[in-house]
């Protein structure tokens, strides 16, 4: 998705029996996945039925021409099938080959299935997520998929920058387990430096404090105030100005130390006024603090429309839908939504004709189960 919206021309090859399996998650309108189309606007849809060998060597041909082939695969299973890296680099030397899996293309975990779950248990993610004294929770967001993706493109775009200058492609792997790992700078960093095993902090953050959300009289707010000259301002403004010249919360390394102290004293203070009370003193005070939106107030805040973080896309069968807007924005190169996620190998011919295949040939691809 992120390559199809900075302008890559993106093929997304599916099995003729029903395709992506995403296209049934629901929510649905007319039939149509919602979530399917937030995720693959700015696709073309072709069919292929990989254990056809003509359909292998459709999919040979057009990474002939390929800039990069993105596949997500259990290790060894394209190989198999005829399209493996030695392959598909040999008849194309150039291409840009990424493989995202469960675990990666290597260790003795390579040949497991895995999915989003599964990579934020083993991740250690699941372990500090939650209340303190909570059971592991599971991040909404699918962080190691999401995420995962975004070390995908990463490494398709530094495969292609790397080829500009040798004129080779090359290999790119990485796995949904090591993309939460990769994430946990604050607590790898605390297990390195001490040994101790960072535990779950509730709306906390581990090396920063005051920074966390705070209950007030009529909701919840969000206040980054561990910065020296944020912290004398906050206690001058919440009327504890004593506390600057307590030694429990003089730095804040202190303040870390003692937060559940400190948090209990500012809690106290921000319950007796309302969101709105605090979040106009905060800002005129400089200290950063935001509220805490539910999703039908963040498509509706004016930073967020102004961004164009949500689009109106028209859909053939769905009609008039929104999806996520683009949050890259290129001075020279515009990203944009070009075109609607695509129904099911809605450009089979199209792509197929682009490779010189007339409509008998495609007839016969047909009658045989290749398309």
């Amino acid at each position: 998705m992120i390559l199809g919206d900075l302008g890559a021309d993106v093929i997304k090859v599916e099995r003729p029996d029903g395709g992506d399996e995403a296209r049934g998650m629901p929510p649905f309108v007319n039939g149509q996945s919602a979530p399917f189309m937030t995720f693959n606007r700015n696709k073309r849809s072709l069919t292929l039925n990989l254990k056809v060998p003509e359909a292998v060597d459709i999919a040979l041909k057009l990474a002939d021409r390929a800039d990069a082939l993105l596949e997500n695969m259990k290790p060894g299973t394209l190989a198999r099938l005829g399209l493996g890296h030695e392959v598909v680099s040999r008849r194309n030397p150039r291409i840009v080959y990424c493989s995202i899996s469960g675990f990666g293309q290597t260790g003795p975990y390579r040949e497991r299935g895995g999915f989003d779950l599964i990579a934020q248990g083993m991740s250690g993610l699941m372990s500090i997520t939650g209340e303190e004294e909570g059971p592991p929770l599971r991040v909404p967001l699918p962080i190691s998929d999401l995420c995962g993706g975004m070390f995908a493109t990463i490494g398709i775009l530094a495969g292609l920058a790397a080829r500009e200058r040798t004129g080779r492609g090359q290999r790119v792997d990485t796995s949904l387990l090591e993309t939460p790992i990769a994430l946990a700078v604050y607590e790898a960093a605390q297990y390195f430096a001490t040994g101790e095993v960072p535990q779950r902090l509730g709306a906390g953050h581990r090396t920063s404090a005051p920074y966390q959300a705070f209950r007030t009289k009529d909701g919840w707010i969000t206040v980054g105030g561990a910065a020296q000259h944020f912290w004398v301002r906050l206690c001058r403004l919440l009327g504890l100005d004593h506390l600057v010249a307590d030694p429990r919360f003089g730095s804040n390394a202190d303040r870390v130390k003692h937060r559940k102290e400190l948090a209990a004293l500012l809690q106290e203070r921000f319950e007796r006024e309302t969101s709105a009370h605090w979040l106009d003193r905060l800002e005129a005070e400089g200290i950063p603090a935001g509220p805490i939106y539910t999703y039908d107030q963040v498509f509706a805040d004016p930073q967020v429309r102004d961004r164009e973080m949500a689009v109106e896309v028209e859909h053939p069968v769905a009609g008039r839908t929104r999806v996520l807007g683009i949050p890259i924005k290129l001075s020279e190169t515009r990203a944009v939504i070009r075109r609607p996620a695509p129904g099911l190998g809605e450009q089979t011919s199209e792509i197929l004709a682009e490779l010189g295949l007339g409509p008998a040939e495609r007839e016969r691809l047909q009658a045989r189960g290749a398309i």
